[in-house]
């Protein structure tokens, strides 16, 4: 007989046949109707079931994440770190810049798909947290470093600052890093996806609508604004040249704001 395939004279006598010889019980299996039990004009058809041990949300998403990255053609493989108060994967991949993708975008659609099939079926929500290379740790003191350039700035300038639009995630990051600062206060605004966060600075004028970070100011002597890429660190303004119907060369600034889509599926207590 095929295994864990189970007999009886009704489908819920070979559940139970099966839940017997697994010793489990009804709510830890998964089960399979493979025939239904019926009566013949001579004699009967016994009812066949196949009778499993239900995988952890932990496993399901292990395997789902192994199954994607095959059918994405990423030489990669997940592990499971841990399933207590949370589920976290880690990727191993030859390439982790495939795995991780331009600011964490295919990482954080990976992690997100993940959640949705860890918590298939579940009375409480888990988080799920998917990894590769160490990255999200390395992300977030990258983000907090910048939290305390940008409540270093804001108390310059006196002005509000905002930033362009992040996750969940990562906003609550930079509030987490500045909750302790006396001299700011980290607000999110707008809706989602294009939610964000300002960071205010005790001594900003009641009527200032904030300078998004990284514009240039039209005080400013020198002619640079202030700029912030994703990796951390702060430029002069851009510019490049554009041709001008007036045969001269007519200037325009190429702007570059900081932000990314960093996400974590089930993301809870950012406001």
């Amino acid at each position: 007989m095929e295994e864990n395939v189970f007999t009886g004279k009704s489908i819920d006598e070979a559940i139970e046949e099966g839940l017997k010889a697994l010793g489990i019980t009804l709510d830890e299996a998964e089960i399979e109707i493979l025939e239904e039990g019926k009566k013949k004009l001579f004699g009967a058809v016994k009812a066949k079931v196949k009778v499993t041990k239900m995988r952890s949300g932990a496993k399901r998403a292990v395997e789902f994440i192994n199954g994607l990255l095959e059918i994405l053609k990423i030489s990669a493989v997940s592990e499971l770190v841990s399933e207590k108060e949370e589920i976290t994967i880690d990727i191993k991949a030859a390439n982790s810049a495939k795995v991780i993708g331009k600011h964490g975008d295919v990482l954080d659609a990976i992690q997100c798909l993940a959640g949705a099939v860890a918590n298939t079926g579940r009375d409480e929500y888990k988080k799920v947290l998917v990894d590769c290379e160490n990255y999200r740790k390395q992300r977030e003191e990258t983000l907090k470093k910048l939290a305390e350039k940008l409540a270093a700035k804001a108390v310059e300038k006196g002005r509000k600052l905002i930033l362009e639009p992040m996750s969940p995630y990562e906003r609550r990051i930079i509030h987490s890093a500045l909750a302790d600062n006396t001299e700011v206060k980290t607000v999110s605004e707008g809706k989602e996806p294009v939610r964000y966060i300002a960071v205010i600075p005790n001594n900003a004028k009641p009527y200032d609508k904030g300078l998004r970070y990284g514009e240039r100011r039209s005080d400013d002597r020198r002619g640079h604004g202030d700029r912030f890429d994703s990796r951390g660190g702060d430029r002069g303004e851009r510019r490049e040249r554009r041709p001008s119907s007036g045969g001269g060369a007519k200037r325009g600034k190429r702007e570059i704001y900081f932000g990314t889509f960093l996400g974590n599926s089930g993301a809870k207590g950012e406001e």
